[in-house]
């Protein structure tokens, strides 16, 4: 994260607009680096640490990364609601993720907020830590009142489509490794069975 800071703050940003589409482009307020060798070996490098992740990888079940940002907002910076765009690229946006890149401490507001069905949920993490949450959803950035806030989002196709099937292999994964142990048992083969029927029944290759 530090190696990643150091270097982002001699890279060149352009407007955040760039990248939004639709209603998104008229909420957006921010910055985003620009394409070059340094931003591509970052975006590499952090995609291959997600793909390592057992949890991440898990809960996204990742069949492609569809694109990655870095994105800075300054002092009176902000995102108004909105919901990341369905396709990009000509890949199904399924999960989106946010990886906080500065210490919470060192900005105020910056929020992010992501309303589900019981209400609107605020995340402000702490440098490294990274949240996952489906691109159905509407969420924003809160504006900045001080400091710079630096992060990397990003959008994953997954195997598994829907966000409640995802769920259930997650929930399964979780299960299967409470119970590991060096001599699989009766529940540990059900579940792992379990596991790979419904697998076969909802991957989308």
């Amino acid at each position: 994260v530090k190696a990643i800071r150091d270097i982002a703050g001699h890279l060149p940003f352009r407007d955040g607009k760039e990248t939004a589409g639709g209603l998104a482009a008229r909420v957006k307020k921010n910055r985003q680096a620009a394409n070059n060798a340094e931003v591509a070996g970052i975006l590499a490098t952090v995609q291959k640490r997600l793909s390592e992740h057992p949890i991440f990888t898990s809960a996204t079940r990742p069949k492609t990364f569809v694109n990655m940002l870095m994105s800075r907002y300054d002092a009176g910076d902000t995102y108004g609601w909105h919901v990341d765009n369905a396709m990009m690229g000509g890949s199904r946006t399924d999960v989106s993720f946010t990886l906080f890149l500065n210490d919470p401490q060192s900005y105020d507001g910056g929020s992010l907020m992501i309303q589900d069905t019981l209400e609107t949920r605020q995340i402000k993490l702490e440098a490294g830590d990274l949240i996952l949450y489906p691109s159905t959803t509407l969420h924003q950035v809160e504006p900045v009142a001080r400091g710079q806030r630096l992060a990397i989002v990003g959008w994953v196709q997954s195997l598994i489509a829907r966000a409640d099937q995802r769920e259930v292999l997650f929930d399964l994964d979780r299960a299967i490794d409470s119970i590991a142990s060096p001599e699989p048992t009766e529940a540990q083969n059900l579940l792992s069975k379990t596991r790979s029927n419904l697998l076969r029944q909802w991957v989308h290759c």
